[in-house]
């Protein structure tokens, strides 16, 4: 299959072109029905005369190319409408009836506060080339209306709120925001790409507009992503403040697979300057080694990592409640536990030549013998709830009286 792609170096094209290619170089297996042999790239820097070969040789068409932010408002109607005119009038040169996907604008309803926006207006008119194009052809159309975008790649300070708080927030730099109850309807970018690959496989789903919202049904005139997010901007604001704050309070907030949390997050990550990528941890150094809390979670406890000098002991304490896994990664050592008001020891060799995890039980007080004379222990360790000196629920008792 060949899949001309016009918009390439957008972002949505970019994040296509990207998913494209590791379907076709194997990368990705997701899509076994999927055989992709060419990718035509296309955008504003390409020779125009490729585009009348892509469009020869094409099996499938995305449409990602248009204007939203032009300098004068008659570019509008050049790049949304004058634009599809010239692929639709090579496709038909060509003889070339393939499906063709196009992105157009939840704007192009013409409703609420886009009734009179000229930006909805020329992409309306896009629409209708290619709808009145596939009734003339028969070739199948596929108009997708996006509400607001957001994820990896997308251009900050220009059309996208979320990027721009992104970007922003993660390089220390002010926002506004004139309203925080405002509500935004917002489509992540790996959500889309999923529809557009489904629609590449003629699974795409079909949907009506009530107003300016997508109902999702089976035979409908346009084209939507199933899975998008409404959120407040106080919401989104709220939630990147809480991750630029991680590296220092190391707790990581709960983002439930699918979740807007988890997509904003990913998001978020994307616009860290190289000095943000990496940060220090502050580790507890003593004679005996170091340990250093990793990471918290809200309510599935919390990581560590313990490294023990050549013969040292730690640990002879026991808790309550608290439960933890020790998992040697480095290094050659024994772990012993004792439950409270018995004599009998058990006794776990552990090393990092074979890595297994150990339980800590509640009522057991327990410690971790590094045996080697030359060489540190290196323990990773988790505990069910984070510590908390207030109430640290551990209490000094040696294994071995």
């Amino acid at each position: 299959m060949k899949i001309l792609v016009t918009g390439s170096a957008g972002f949505v094209g970019k994040n296509l072109c990207a998913a494209l290619k590791n379907i076709r170089d194997g990368k990705d297996r997701t899509h076994p029905a999927l055989e992709i042999t060419d990718i035509f790239e296309f955008d504003i820097d390409t020779d125009l005369m490729l585009l009348d070969k892509y469009c020869a040789e094409a099996d499938f068409v995305f449409n990602l190319a248009g204007v939203n932010r032009p300098v004068n408002t008659e570019e509008f109607m050049k790049g949304n409408r004058d634009f599809p005119q010239m692929l639709i009038d090579l496709l038909k040169k060509n003889g070339n009836t393939c499906p063709v996907m196009l992105a157009s604008s939840v704007q192009a309803t013409l409703k609420g506060r886009y009734a009179e926006g000229e930006y909805g207006k020329s992409k309306l008119a896009g629409e209708n080339l290619f709808f009145a194009y596939g009734e003339e052809t028969g070739a199948k159309i596929l108009v997708y209306r996006f509400p607001n975008l957001f994820g990896k790649w997308c251009r900050p300070n220009y059309n996208s709120a979320v990027a721009t708080f992104c970007n922003n927030i993660a390089n220390d730099l002010p926002i506004t925001v004139n309203n925080p109850e405002t509500v935004l309807e917002l489509l992540y970018i790996d959500d889309l790409v999923d529809e557009m690959l489904c629609a590449l496989e003629g699974r795409e789903h079909r949907c009506e507009f009530d107003g300016i919202n997508a109902v999702i049904c089976k035979d409908g005139r346009y084209c939507a992503a199933p899975v998008t997010h409404k959120v407040t901007l106080g919401a989104i604001v709220a939630a990147l403040h809480e991750f630029s704050s991680q590296p220092a309070s190391l707790l990581m907030p709960e983002i439930p697979e699918d979740s807007f949390k988890k997509k904003l997050y990913s998001t978020y990550l994307s616009y860290l300057p190289k000095e943000k990528i990496s940060f220090p941890l502050k580790m507890n150094v003593d004679a005996r080694g170091s340990f250093t809390e990793l990471l918290r979670t809200d309510c599935c406890g919390q990581f560590s990592v313990n490294i023990s000098k050549p013969g040292i002991t730690k640990g002879e304490h026991w808790h309550n409640t608290k439960w933890e896994f020790f998992i040697v990664v480095s290094g050659k050592g024994l772990i012993q536990m004792r439950k409270i008001g018995s004599d009998e020891v058990l006794n776990f060799e552990v090393s990092g030549d074979k890595i297994e995890a150990v339980h800590m039980l509640p009522g057991y007080t327990h410690n971790i013998i590094n045996l080697s004379d030359t060489q540190d222990l290196v323990t990773v360790m988790w505990a069910n709830e984070c510590f908390n000196p207030n109430k640290p629920d551990t209490f000094f008792e040696k294994v071995e009286n």
